[in-house]
């Protein structure tokens, strides 16, 4: 990644149409590739008619407004929603109004209150059944897993707690002085950005992209098009999409009169050090939080809001995905039928015929130097 954005800084203003093809091929089959990991992985996460309409109502709500705090606004959301359902707590509430009017009403015409409480006791019995049959059931599954001795996590309850305090700690002093500086060196700033995505993206690499792309690009310190031109590259490279924002921190670095080594290596410990240090910290405190009904019923939420987040992803990618040397911002894949194909192409290899991401990359490029090979021969 280090050496990519050096070599991104260095290419000039314009590239060959060629390259432009080629590279729209890859985002093309980019977009077919995560739709496919979508899909999937809604597979996974949709357990029942709640995660379904969370998975629908997360993507949805991505669509519509974009914030540096706005995802994981709304995945914690969706796990409160979750642990709402399962414990009736909506329900509740309803009953209890419910109740007060039909106290309020018996006054009035003078039924025995007696009768009326009766009546309210039976119904509050009723309401309160789901969540003790929930959490019966929910306690009453145990793990099946054994883990030998010697792979269980050495971390007390107490120093889990202890590593994640001082991490928001950190975290929050960091996110102040970046308000509250006048003005910040751009590396600090870079480190910030990323600290921040760091900490709050969920749902993995996909999700990373639109972030990275806000949390960069809007700053101004990277252009579209070497954004652009850099994701259709890495989807080529093996290892998670988080190794996207070395190449990004190398190139704002380098834009911006610093070295680019230490823009990569400022950018690797932002994006990095937040999931490292919590998973240490939840590795503790774990043990004890997962028999919690009320916790699985959280993570059940989280995970489904999660993944329809990445739908959002594949829609920011396609928004964008097609570039040329008259629209090096990037445009619609779907401006044009061909990149469309492409991406349908991508999905169902991948999601019916079991086509590697890898081939599914290199056939999405071939199609794009297929369609500047014709469009090149129709106007000779």
């Amino acid at each position: 990644m280090f050496a990519l954005s050096v070599g991104i800084f260095n290419i000039g203003s314009i590239l060959p149409r060629a390259v432009y093809a080629l590279l729209s091929g890859l985002n093309a089959a980019t977009v077919g590739i995560i739709t496919c990991a979508a899909v999937e992985l809604s597979n996974i996460a949709i357990t029942d008619k709640l995660t379904r309409i969370l998975v629908f109502l997360a993507g949805a709500a991505g669509l519509l407004y974009k914030a540096l705090w706005y995802f994981p606004v709304l995945i914690l959301v969706a796990g409160f929603a979750a642990v709402t359902h399962d414990y009736r707590w909506l329900h509740r509430l309803v009953q209890g109004l419910k109740n007060i009017f039909i106290l309020a009403r018996a006054s009035l015409v003078g039924v025995e209150n007696t009768i009326i409480e009766r009546r309210i006791r039976s119904d509050n019995n009723s309401s309160m059944m789901a969540p003790q049959e929930y959490e019966m059931t929910s306690a009453g599954d145990p793990e099946s897993r054994t883990i030998p001795q010697e792979y269980q996590p050495n971390f007390s309850w107490r120093s889990g707690t202890a590593i994640i305090t001082t991490f928001f700690v950190t975290f929050i002093v960091v996110m102040v002085l970046r308000g509250v500086l006048h003005n910040p060196p751009t590396l600090y700033k870079l480190f910030a950005n990323l600290f921040l995505a760091g900490t709050i993206i969920f749902g993995g690499g996909p999700v990373v992209i639109p972030l990275l792309r806000e949390y960069i690009v809007a700053e101004g310190w990277v252009s579209p098009r070497d954004f652009l031109v850099g994701l259709a590259i890495i989807q080529a490279f093996p290892g998670p999409n988080f190794n996207f924002a070395v190449f990004l921190g190398g190139l704002t670095a380098i834009n911006n009169g610093h070295s680019v080594v230490l823009g990569a290596i400022i950018a690797f410990i932002g994006i990095f050090l937040p999931g490292m240090v919590l998973v240490h910290g939840t590795m503790g405190v774990w043990k004890v939080l997962r028999s919690k009904p009320w916790v699985k019923s959280g993570v059940r939420g989280i995970n489904a809001g999660a993944v329809g987040l990445i739908y959002t992803a594949v829609y920011r990618i396609w928004q964008v995905g097609f570039i040329d040397e008259d629209f090096q911002s990037g445009k619609s894949l779907g401006d044009d039928p061909w990149w469309v194909v492409v991406t349908a192409t991508a999905y169902v290899g991948g999601r019916y015929f079991s086509l590697s991401a890898l081939l599914a990359l290199l056939l999405g490029g071939s199609l794009g130097l297929v369609r500047y090979g014709v469009i090149m021969s129709q106007i000779s």
